[in-house]
């Protein structure tokens, strides 16, 4: 089975909520192990444009900010699970979300 690598930026004090969603979709599983994740501090920088609804910051406004990244992975068939999760507990409009392909020793 194929593996994503995925990678959140969610602001610190949704941290757990976000995770604990990313978790109960089924993602950072290893064998006899759950919860597997990487999280560390990012510097971020947006400017919401007219239209938006930010979380933080004001339309129109270059903002900074820190946040913090989540990493951890899922098999492909529950990206989709995971994505509507994440999204479903995650405070920012636009979320960011990636889901990166992993090589895996082995496969062809």
């Amino acid at each position: 089975m194929a593996r994503l690598k995925i990678e959140i930026s969610v602001p610190d004090d949704h941290v757990e909520k976000v995770a604990a969603a990313l978790h109960a979709s089924g993602a950072g599983r290893v064998g006899a192990y759950e919860r597997c994740t990487s999280v560390w501090r990012i510097d971020g920088t947006w400017q919401p444009l007219p239209g938006a609804d930010p979380y933080d910051g004001e339309v129109g406004v270059l903002q900074h900010g820190a946040e913090t990244r989540i990493e951890s992975f899922c098999d492909t068939d529950q990206a989709a699970a995971v994505l509507r999760a994440v999204r479903a507990a995650h405070p920012y409009e636009e979320p960011v979300i990636h889901f990166l392909p992993l090589y895996e020793a082995g496969e062809d």
